[in-house]
């Protein structure tokens, strides 16, 4: 159970869901971000709703979620990729005081949007952008799909120290096994069974017996299981394609400004790459008087 994702399907109407539980994942991804107990929790949140959006991906390529804003936590971000891999970040403002019972819209602050991005490998990224004006990231998300997508969409994320658990349950469009008011009863129903999980529900019983626990009466079919797992994207290549990126003349004036080495740290695993002017010069395949 622990840092899986299971899909499910309500056999009998069109409603989908699926159900995360993360707990490896999440300590790892804490072990590279030092944060104040509520902002951890938080982030915990946004790996698991990642993770969730994840599932609607018919593609290559990564889910991303972010909140921003002007607040003393002004950016969370999440990102789970087709094959299951997650990372994650927050940023606190320096010298910041998080209240315990702090809420995602408190921390996020004035000006605070809700940002999720689908990046494919192949093809155009695409975005959708909301403002912050509910308390939970639950909420808030619910706010998307409404805004955005027009679809029925429901959230219920649970987060601790160590754990952190989600559901999403979803209105599939169309009506290809039931009536349309057989659906609306049936996401109604749906709805009310999945607002009586409780935390340790979330957290520690395996998927198959939450999903009897929960929707036994919905005969929910299982539809596969992810293993999800940390692994961050960084690599030095990447770093050298971004130095590329910058030109030669802007690359070598940065690297006498930093006294002859260049340091690219990366902010989801805290590594960093180091590239001194023999490493610039392979990588430009020349000195720098020989460049204009």
């Amino acid at each position: 159970m622990s840092d899986q994702l299971e899909r499910f399907i309500f056999s009998k109407h069109d409603v989908r869901g699926q159900l995360v539980t993360l707990s490896n994942t999440y300590r790892e991804v804490l072990e590279h971000n030092d944060l104040p107990q509520p902002v951890q929790r938080l982030l915990g949140e946004f790996l698991a709703a990642a993770c969730l959006l994840s599932t609607t991906l018919k593609f290559d390529g990564i889910m991303m979620l972010q909140a921003r804003g002007e607040g003393d936590v002004p950016l969370l971000l999440a990102e789970c990729t087709h094959h299951s891999d997650v990372r994650g970040l927050a940023r606190v403002a320096e010298g910041a005081e998080i209240a315990e019972d702090a809420t995602l819209r408190d921390l996020v602050g004035n000006r605070g949007a809700l940002v999720i991005t689908v990046d494919p490998q192949e093809g155009e990224r695409y975005q959708g952008i909301v403002p912050l004006e509910k308390e939970t990231l639950a909420e808030c998300l619910e706010d998307y799909f409404t805004q955005s997508e027009q679809l029925q969409t429901r959230f219920w994320i649970e987060s601790s120290a160590d754990t952190v658990g989600g559901i999403m349950l979803q209105v599939l469009p169309g009506n290809n096994a039931a009536t349309a008011v057989e659906n609306e009863d049936a996401w109604e129903t749906g709805v009310q069974l999945a607002s009586t999980v409780t935390a340790e529900e979330l957290h520690n019983l395996p998927h198959d017996q939450l999903l009897v626990r929960l929707f036994h009466e919905m005969e929910p079919a299982t539809l596969g299981t992810a293993n999800i797992r940390f692994k961050c994207s960084c690599s030095p290549e990447r770093s050298a394609r971004a130095l590329i990126a910058m030109g030669p003349e802007d690359v070598y004036q940065l690297l006498e400004e930093q006294g002859g080495e260049i340091t690219a740290d990366c902010q989801f695993c805290n590594r960093t790459y180091r590239f001194d002017r023999d490493k610039i010069e392979e990588l430009f395949n020349a000195p720098p008087h020989t460049l204009h």
